[in-house]
């Protein structure tokens, strides 16, 4: 059974908290990233251990399995995304259709240990990423496809949210910053 494709604009939760996973940009600073990355993604293969990883709760939800490969997949685009902004002068990001990817990539046939896997060696990189951006580069910019102007900053911000809400989704637990 085919998903609705997400179609928000996801940039809000740069300026207010998430009513749903409890994200709260205001409390998050750019030096927790990747730490919060690795919190995130050390969670991920519990949540694919169990044996119906590949059941969607419902027609309109990812399985936790697919949810875990989009995760995957958003560390790994992120990591392309910060490597730009730090060696472009403003780059334009490509479009990336992540409901397209899914299908294209058969979230749903993957083995969950493997992409449980891939998941922590991806988010090992992103988190590296983020956590060797110098200060005095914090400012440097980037553009999503549709104009939205992100600092190397606003887009961790902007990136962090997409894990955590994506546990929430398939754990239920909200975000509490330690």
């Amino acid at each position: 059974m085919a998903i609705t494709p997400d179609t928000k604009n996801w940039t809000w939760v740069l300026d207010r908290p998430c009513p749903d996973c409890g994200f709260d940009p205001a409390i998050v600073d750019y030096r927790d990233i990747p730490r919060l990355v690795m919190e995130n993604a050390s969670a991920w293969p519990t949540a694919l251990a169990g044996g119906d990883a590949r059941l969607r709760p419902d027609d309109d939800t990812w399985s936790p399995l697919e949810y875990a490969a989009h995760v995957r997949d958003v560390f790994t685009k992120f990591t392309e995304r910060v490597e730009q902004m730090l060696s472009q002068d403003v780059p334009e990001f490509d479009n990336w259709d992540q409901d397209a990817t899914a299908i294209a990539e058969r979230y749903l046939d993957q083995d969950p240990g493997d992409v449980a896997t891939e998941l922590t060696a991806a988010a090992t990189r992103v988190a590296d990423a983020f956590a060797e951006v110098p200060d005095d580069a914090l400012g440097r910019r980037g553009l999503r496809s549709d104009g939205s102007e992100f600092t190397v900053e606003t887009l961790a911000l902007y990136f962090i949210h997409d894990p955590v809400h994506h546990l929430y989704d398939v754990t239920g637990e909200r975000f509490e910053k330690n």
